[in-house]
């Protein structure tokens, strides 16, 4: 049990305050090292403290894509806060929900949302600062001005780290907790698993509103001290721009299927690329072979979910079977059960999973009968 410290920014950021290897590296050219990065974060932390955030407080950002939301993140955890990000594409409504249940201190979003946020922020009685794509807005205002270290608060394993939302695809959106060690100890076993190190550049095009993009990606990259290529979205000539010197892809199915149909995807463009992955979605068997036999590259496919981080993982070295999403991780524990009874089901049948394991969730925000119905009190995570 870590009593002492902040269990999350201690792993994945404190380590970096002197480290001149670049950290976020822009198509722009405007690189950020490890240790100018978390310099900033430290000033936004007194941003957040400034306007009234505690630790346990709720930080709820609806905001582009950029830099500076990464800072955000590192700033939430070194004051002992929530991290809550949220979809871009959200509407008012359902933002207002979000705020309505999860009741944060404070509320960051662009400028083009700020009339709709407003009144959000207004019926919860939060602050509201804005942050844009470009860097610019009220969070960042007076952040120059303010040192650049910070005393970082106390969080223990078991302390919440982020409040992520499920899609809500069966009912009402619910409010994954997500602690401390949930986190941590998933980006461990994907580290190892996945032979990350320092020598590493990720080509980083994904969302940062989920765990895929933020948990994943940066979370490993940070806990290895790899370099993150960062890129606002999925752009073809940015992409094959940057891929001559990257060494790891982490997507969504979409991304290879317009990799594939890309005339520029050959052996050569990704000769220095050692490691492709994909997630959020199954990856057609028809995909990972064409792009087999396109480029000589096996994808790696894995399994996870909001309340789970990832759970399974084709392996680095050995076959990696198309249409499978591999084998449970280090730690995880995974069973198939029948829906009904809950009882194990023999290998070939068909069932519910049911997960265990330092990575799986503590429960729902606010929704104990929703906890106690899809978490067994033995630890196992109905999906």
């Amino acid at each position: 049990m870590h009593l002492v410290g902040n269990l999350l920014y201690d792993q994945l950021f404190a380590p970096h305050s002197a480290n001149p290897t670049v950290f976020l590296s822009q198509p722009d050219g405007q690189d950020i090292t490890y240790a100018a990065f978390v310099a900033r974060a430290a000033q936004i932390a007194h941003v957040l403290t400034a306007n009234g955030v505690e630790p346990g407080d709720r930080i709820l950002v609806q905001a582009p894509k950029c830099v500076e939301m990464v800072a955000l993140y590192a700033a939430t955890l070194q004051v002992g806060a929530i991290f809550l990000p949220l979809n871009t594409a959200y509407t008012k409504d359902e933002v207002s929900y979000f705020a309505g249940d999860a009741t944060p201190k404070l509320l960051v979003g662009s400028d083009s949302a700020v009339e709709a946020l407003s009144e959000i922020a207004h019926e919860v009685g939060a602050t509201l600062l804005t942050l844009n794509s470009d860097g610019s807005g009220s969070l960042m205002a007076s952040v120059d001005a303010q040192p650049e270290t910070f005393p970082t608060a106390a969080r223990g394993a078991d302390d919440l780290a982020a409040l992520l939302y499920t899609s809500g695809t069966t009912g009402r959106s619910k409010g994954a907790m997500m602690s401390h060690d949930n986190l941590l100890s998933n980006s461990v076993s994907l580290v190892d698993e996945w032979r990350i190190t320092d020598a590493d550049r990720l080509l980083h095009a994904l969302p940062i509103f989920h765990t895929h993009g933020l948990f994943v990606a940066l979370n490993t990259a940070l806990l290895s001290g790899a370099t993150v290529v960062f890129l606002k979205n999925f752009d073809l000539d940015m992409l094959f721009a940057e891929l001559a010197d990257a060494t790891m892809l982490m997507g969504v199915p979409t991304f290879y299927t317009r990799l594939l149909a890309d005339h520029r995807l050959s052996p050569d463009i990704v000769s220095t690329m050692r490691l492709f992955i994909s997630g959020s979605a199954p990856l057609l068997a028809e995909t990972h072979i064409a792009f087999t036999e396109r480029t000589g590259h096996h994808i790696l496919e894995r399994y996870g979910m909001t309340e789970t981080n990832m759970i399974t993982s084709n392996p680095y070295d050995g076959d990696r079977r198309a249409g499978t999403v591999g084998a449970p991780l280090p730690g995880v524990e995974v069973k198939v059960v029948d829906p009904e009874t809950g009882a194990n089901l023999d290998p070939g049948q068909v069932g519910m999973i049911e997960v265990r394991g330092r990575n799986v969730f503590s429960g729902y925000w606010q929704m104990p009968e929703k906890t106690a119905a899809e978490l067994r009190e033995n630890g196992f995570f109905i999906t």
